[in-house]
């Protein structure tokens, strides 16, 4: 395990602490109810205090970023035990915070060279920042104004097992492909760089962004946001349309014959999307 790996998973820990603590000292789940807010602002503050005296520099980002991750997944768990009302968006935190957190750890396992603070996906774009944002503010006041839409058991499990199956799919992609996956679309061909075509590549041609694709949309399933699931599913078909005919021009480039024969025999696994179109 190498060194940015070894702070990440201590700091994730260190955040998750938030809500572990509180819960080894009161024995019970239902406990963390008393969770209290400034206990956790004091808690949040001291192992930053710790991060910046044991790390420095690079480190100290990944580890406070890192942190930040644990604190959102332990306050998800909190709030899928504790607020029985929101229990959905707790299971929401949690999926969003273990998805940030792991595209680091798995690259940082199998593609360590191209291991940067970007491998978070934090910074993925503006439009991802404003979609997240928008789903947390439709939630909130729907769940303010119409509570009851809110309440759909069925709904929620759906949109967890999507979460779910997609967050398996592309941790599949990335563990099958290895250090042939990266976070960018690659304009020169590596040495070491082979085109993948077994495992869950056998599938379709982008299980990465397949799986990547069914997460987003089942977020907002799991958050009964009617508004943004229409608006995730243009957004990220149009995003992985284009994202998609990009890479295939690169792959073509780069292995040719290979990869037409391959385009021939596996599709995308989008909807509706057949990728670049090559003259076969």
């Amino acid at each position: 395990m190498i060194l940015e790996q070894r702070v990440a998973c201590t700091c994730f820990a260190l955040g998750m602490g938030v809500v572990l603590v509180p819960m080894l000292t009161h024995f019970h789940l239902r406990e963390l109810s008393d969770l209290s807010p400034y206990g956790a602002a004091l808690y949040t503050a001291v192992v930053n205090g710790v991060l910046l005296f044991m790390c420095r520099g690079y480190l100290y980002q990944v580890g406070i970023r890192a942190c930040g991750l644990g604190l959102a997944f332990g306050l998800g768990l909190w709030l899928s035990v504790a607020a029985v009302q929101w229990y959905m968006f707790g299971w929401y935190m949690c999926a969003l915070s273990f998805f940030h957190f792991s595209e680091y750890i798995v690259t940082a396992t199998y593609n360590p060279e191209s291991l940067s603070l970007d491998s978070f996906l934090l910074n993925h774009s503006m439009e991802y920042g404003l979609a997240a944002v928008a789903s947390w503010v439709e939630f909130g006041l729907e769940a303010w104004i119409l509570p009851d839409l809110k309440q759909v058991p069925f709904l929620h499990y759906a949109g967890l097992f999507l979460v779910v199956g997609g967050e398996f799919l592309r941790k599949a992609a990335m563990l099958t492909a290895k250090s042939n996956f990266n976070h960018i679309v690659q304009s020169k061909k590596a040495d070491s760089h082979m085109l993948v075509t077994h495992g869950v590549y056998q599938l379709c041609r982008h299980p990465a962004y397949v799986g990547w694709f069914y997460w987003s949309l089942g977020t907002q399933v799991l958050l009964c946001n009617p508004v943004c699931v229409v608006g995730y599913t243009w957004a990220s078909w149009h995003f992985f349309r284009e994202r998609v005919e990009d890479e295939e021009v690169t792959l073509l480039n780069f292995f040719g014959e290979q990869y037409l024969d391959y385009m021939q025999r596996v599709g995308t696994g989008l909807p509706f999307i057949q990728g670049f179109k090559a003259n076969f």
